[in-house]
Formats: structure tokens, sequence, C-alpha cells
């Protein structure tokens, strides 16, 4: 299995589905929710990638559909069209800002982290490409799926300083969510981050049979303060966080229970 598809309860769609109304999703993050911003030369354009969802490869990191897509299908809209597209296809539905690989900050791949991503769409805000009245029905979908603590790994980072490692990470994050509401998005919804210790790269050393406790450790400390922050920001808007983590450990449960098998991640 490439990549295991979850939807988790949404409370900011729904209500807002209008026709009348100008509803639009824009989309900052990494390949959990990339619909096809990496060039052709990463491996999201190629096979077994989009085999299920749409038959092809076509810039989804996952063999069928991305979390942009369930959201959008929530919210009675079609999936925004990634900026990369953005001239070539209908921007009515909102944009897809995210890169497959990024980060809160910089990672090894060389595309915009979520920063540069916002400053992405303050130049569309800027331009008028979208107006406040676009924007006044709109939600915001964020992803942070991890990728800023496998660099901070890969580049020597000790355990002992990971801490406070993920104490700048979430409060980038925080800044970063303030900042897509403060151009005028009402809604912003951030995904917490997956059991990290069930991935493939932890779960190796015990033959892929059970999750690295430290790993996961790492995402439920980023989901506390994650939360934490999310609290303080909500007396001002709507800032919701969607825990991806229960939602990784429900399925794998069921899964497990079904078959036998430990479910595998990538």
């Amino acid at each position: 299995m490439i990549v295991l598809s979850l939807i988790v309860p949404f409370p900011i769609t729904g209500a807002y589905v209008d026709a009348n109304r100008s509803i639009k999703l824009f989309v900052f993050g990494d390949s959990y929710v990339d619909t096809g911003n990496r060039d052709s030369t990463a491996r999201s354009w190629k096979e077994p990638y989009g085999i299920t969802y749409p038959r092809i490869p076509a810039g989804h990191f996952s063999d069928g559909q991305v979390f942009t897509e369930y959201i959008a299908s929530r919210m009675g809209i079609k999936s925004p069209t990634p900026y990369r597209f953005r001239k070539l296809r209908p921007i009515k539905y909102g944009m897809n800002f995210a890169y497959g690989g990024t980060g809160v900050f910089d990672t090894l791949v060389a595309a915009p982290n979520i920063t540069k991503q916002i400053d992405l769409f303050e130049q569309l805000v800027q331009e008028k490409i979208y107006t406040t009245d676009d924007l006044k029905f709109s939600t915001a979908l964020v992803s942070a799926s991890g990728n800023d603590y496998g660099i901070y790994l890969a580049r020597g980072g000790s355990l002992e300083g990971l801490p406070a490692f993920i104490v700048s990470v979430v409060n980038q994050l925080g800044s970063d969510l303030q900042r897509i509401h403060d151009l005028g998005v009402p809604r912003v919804a951030i995904m917490g981050i997956q059991p990290l210790g069930c991935l493939p790269q932890f779960t190796k050393e015990y033959s892929y049979e059970k999750c690295n406790s430290t790993g996961n450790l790492v995402a439920l400390f980023h989901n506390l303060l994650l939360t934490t922050m999310v609290e303080e920001l909500k007396p001002e808007s709507k800032f919701v966080v969607l825990l991806m983590y229960d939602a990784f450990i429900s399925a794998m449960k069921k899964f497990e229970n079904e078959t036998g098998d430990f479910p595998i991640f990538m």
C-alpha cells in the first residue's frame, strides 16, 4: 500500500456550501495536500502514484486522492488548482500552494516552504486576483506533516535539542496561521502530525512490525503544542486542528484487526 488516505471530521465545512456564495479552498503545505505543484521530475508524476485516482500519475504523492481532494469534496467544490497551473486552469475554487517535501522551514527540496507559499498567496491578493468578496467564505487547509523533523535529524540535530526545535516549528506555524487569517481567510484548518514512529524509516528497525515510540512521542508533543497554540488563536477567528494522529491510529488498528498484518505507510 502506497498511502493510506484518511477522512477526519472537518467541522468548518458543510454549513458554508451554498451555490450563490464564492466558496474557495486555499491549501498550503507538503505532500499530504500537494495536487501537482512539483515539476515532472518529481516521483509524484511517475507510477505507481495516481494508479487508483485519476488512474495515471498526476502530481499527487498518493496512489489515489490526497487530503485536499477529500476536503474539497466535503465543501461541495472541485479540488483547487495547483499554483503551478494557475494560468492554465480555472481558479474559482481557490488555489493549492503546497509542494511535496517542504516544511515549515526550508528542507532539502528546492521549493517554497509554508511561509513562502503564503507570500505567493499574498501576492495574488495584492494583485486582486482574489478579492475581499472572494475570500469572505473561503477556508484554508495547512499541512505540516513532519518533514522539518526528518531534516533536523538528517542534519545531525540531537534528541536533546529536539523539544526546543519542535517549539520553534509550532511557533512559526502559529504565525503562519494568523497571517493567512489576516489576509482575509476566515476559517483556517491545520493538520496535526500523524504517528511519525509508524512510518517505514522508523519501523524498518523492527522489521516493519511495530512503531517507534520515540517518533510517536515527537508527534504527540508537536500536536499538544499545536492544539494549545490554536486554542489561543480561537478568540479571534475559527481555527481548528485536524486530529491526524488519532485518525491514523484508528485506521491502523482496524486494518490490523481485519487482516492480521501491520499496516505500512509511505
